[in-house]
């Protein structure tokens, strides 16, 4: 019988299930699940592929949207169709936003503009010519992972929230049974530390396993399963290896038996809905925060593909759809735990798009985007950094085609998130080695 190490993994995680009944212990502080005042956790929400700012939150004033529908062309939606902000009347939302637009007129999330990867504070020109910039601007896998890392290159071996783990988890979570990272959509180098490593959860996993392909061969692949944990080579790398394992089966048993100790939450999330699925499984480990001794959590999620080089309003708008209720969704749990003003939800992009449409009705890669930050503790109903002047060819257009050039860089925000999360001003430079070249390290929306 062959097991790879998908299915190890996978038989690790059902015998963890199964053996879920031996740590019921958990049920007893399921009382305590409501307590950790001082309990906080970020969730980043990753727009994989780009998301089109410029179509997500439009100026809606009479001139800034006739000269939004001149430039973009076939892109323009419809004003009539747009959601107006009541907080922010100059400025609508995408129709697809419907949820994202109460949150904000409720002052429950608020609006980054034009955020992007920086060194330092830049102008257009000196992107033009070319000093202090981050290496390879508008490549999707350099800009994903330089958001991941505020670093001013990919090749930074840590993400900044790994370096929050890093750097807080001793004082936070001492007596924790799980890292202070989650991700619930894989590996991802925003969660990978010097010191510390994330759990990684397959949503829907932690609760209700079963292995389908009879008792004999379950049987048989968890005590291979187990053997292979017990297996000791003498290699460093199989060593290694091993450890690794045995902590994702350790944390899937401690998640699973944890998860599956309280009542399920009330809160509806949206069925067949990639990211709504991923929010509810951090809601629920969220849940049951006091079972695993944490004070300090990070999660970590995503969904794509927002790369709209053709057919784009179809494309955006379908994906913006799923996204709205799903962000909803998961604002209304924690409201339900009474947690809403104790977990920020933000979102990172590898960047925005072209403001001029390009020949196939899409838009092409681009650089400052605009960002959606949620939460009881955010300072919503505005918008915060500064807003481009949307002119092909203006100042803050870094060519001819609308890639605005970032007026707040994502290493602010990432800061901005981190100090309300508990870094102190003293820590900031160790894990924002470039946050000194900025003259405001909290932007204040939250």
């Amino acid at each position: 019988m062959g097991l790879n190490r998908r299915s190890f993994i996978k038989y690790a995680s059902l015998a963890a299930a199964g053996n879920a009944a031996a740590l019921r212990p958990f049920g007893a502080l399921n009382a305590l699940a409501q307590g950790a005042s001082s309990y906080k956790a970020l969730v980043c929400v990753f727009l994989f592929g780009g998301n089109d700012a410029n179509n997500t939150l439009i100026q809606f004033d009479t001139a800034g949207y006739n000269n939004y529908s001149t430039i973009r062309g076939p892109l323009a939606i419809p004003q009539s169709q747009l959601l107006q902000l009541s907080a922010l009347p100059n400025f609508a939302l995408n129709p697809n936003l419907p949820d994202i637009q109460t949150l904000f007129d409720n002052k429950n999330a608020a609006f980054v503009a034009n955020v992007g990867t920086l060194i330092e504070p830049t102008t257009k020109a000196q992107f033009k010519a070319g000093t202090d910039l981050p290496t390879n601007l508008f490549s999707h896998p350099d800009q994903q992972l330089e958001w991941q890392n505020a670093s001013a290159s990919g090749s930074t071996s840590t993400g900044w929230a790994g370096r929050i783990a890093d750097t807080l988890n001793a004082s936070y979570n001492p007596g924790a049974s799980v890292p202070m990272i989650t991700s619930v959509a894989g590996d991802t180098l925003f969660c990978n530390g010097s010191a510390s490593t994330p759990v990684s959860v397959s949503p829907g996993n932690l609760s209700g396993a079963q292995c389908s392909e009879g008792t004999t061969e379950c049987n048989a692949q968890k005590a291979t399963a187990q053997a292979l944990l017990s297996f000791d080579s003498g290699l460093t790398l199989v060593q290694a290896d091993n450890s690794i394992t045995s902590n994702a089966y350790n944390y899937a048993q401690t998640l699973t038996a944890a998860t599956q100790s309280v009542t399920p939450l009330m809160t509806v999330f949206p069925a067949n809905n990639a990211l709504a699925a991923q929010l509810k499984q951090i809601a629920q480990i969220i849940q049951v925060r006091a079972a695993l001794g944490v004070t300090r959590q990070i999660f970590f999620c995503g969904i794509g593909n927002f790369d709209t080089h053709a057919d784009q309003l179809a494309l955006q708008n379908a994906l913006l759809a799923s996204i709205s209720p799903a962000l909803a969704a998961f604002y209304a749990a924690t409201v339900e735990m009474g947690v809403q003003n104790s977990v920020t939800t933000f979102t990172m992009s590898d960047f925005s798009r072209t403001f001029q449409p390009n020949s196939n009705t899409g838009s092409d890669h681009a650089w400052g985007s605009h960002h959606i930050v949620i939460g009881g503790a955010v300072n919503g109903g505005q918008m915060y950094g500064t807003f481009p002047t949307l002119a092909l060819n203006g100042p803050d257009d870094s060519g001819t085609n609308g890639r605005w050039v970032p007026s707040t860089g994502s290493v602010q925000y990432a800061a901005t998130l981190a100090s309300w999360f508990g870094v102190s001003t003293a820590q900031m430079p160790s894990i924002f080695p470039n946050i000194g070249s900025f003259s405001t390290a909290n932007l204040g929306f939250v």
